[in-house]
């Protein structure tokens, strides 16, 4: 069967092997080994990606949950290209105004991300896609499952720095493209800039910030945790974004990131990163 391209560019689920309706789902996905690298926020996007296919199965298809608000990311490990991971949600409540939810990715017996306390607002789907093509993905995905390796990478989005105090703070322009083969599958209705991309390249703002602090004495920077995320307005293709990445000291080698995005001089997002010293 050959790759479906709509689905191939930013849809994280490959096959759903067990389902309970309205409730909980595991599911794999297989990393394409060609790719670079596939970051932490990217299997983040592939448990919200599993509940999301419950919880519109759960309403039939009414709405479907977007910008999910996150009160807590555990980064346990790494995925790395060539490796399958087993996703695993659990559905909290579900109705036509939201889901809640937990979910944890793995690769074997190797934990990668656990989110806690997860909320995605319930959004009418025919304004994002076809609720008859949904349902027929959700099926196949259900039975035997899509063709592994459609994913094809995506680079890390350039920014320009506009300020810099290693170890304090780090502040940068982002200019959303105005086209990229992900907006095809996120949505083809409405191209929405995925809010994992915006937090993926904060993330890495805020650790080659922290590397430039005392407090890590040299040693590379790692992500330990993500706390509060907060999605206030949808970015459209093609909006410049200002990004800001405050650091401060936790504790003992521990540095706590206040991450912010803005556009024309609104808060359209923010976040908390906990970053310590890779063992």
């Amino acid at each position: 069967m050959a790759a479906d391209p709509r689905y191939a560019a930013y849809s994280f689920v490959d096959r759903i092997d067990r389902f309970e309706a309205g409730k909980r789902a595991h599911a794999t996905f297989a990393i394409p080994a060609r790719i670079d690298a596939f970051p932490p926020c990217l299997v983040a996007e592939a448990v919200g990606q599993l509940a999301a296919w419950v919880a519109m199965d759960r309403i039939d298809f009414r709405g479907r949950p977007v910008a999910a608000l996150a009160t807590e990311t555990r980064f346990r490990g790494e995925a790395h290209a060539g490796e399958q991971l087993d996703l695993e949600v659990e559905l909290q409540e579900c109705d036509d105004d939201a889901v809640a939810y937990d979910g944890r990715a793995s690769v074997g017996t190797r934990a990668v991300i656990e989110l806690a306390d997860c909320l995605g607002p319930m959004l009418p789907v025919a304004e994002f896609d076809s609720p008859e093509a949904l349902r027929e993905r959700l099926t196949l995905l259900r039975d035997g499952g899509a063709p592994e390796g459609r994913f094809r990478g995506i680079a890390p989005l350039p920014v320009a720095i506009t300020a810099d105090v290693p170890g304090k703070r780090r502040c940068a322009t982002l200019d959303v493209p105005s086209e990229a083969p992900f907006f095809g599958d996120h949505f083809p209705r409405r191209a929405v800039f995925p809010a994992t991309l915006l937090l993926d390249t904060e993330l890495r703002m805020a650790l080659d910030c922290a590397a430039g602090s005392p407090l890590l004495a040299g040693a590379p920077p790692r992500p330990i945790k993500v706390t509060h995320v907060k999605m206030r307005s949808f970015i459209e293709p093609g909006q410049r974004i200002g990004l800001d990445v405050e650091l401060a000291e936790l504790g003992p080698a521990l540095l706590r990131a206040m991450l912010s995005a803005r556009t024309e001089g609104r808060l359209v997002a923010t976040a908390r990163v906990e970053i310590g010293a890779a063992r």
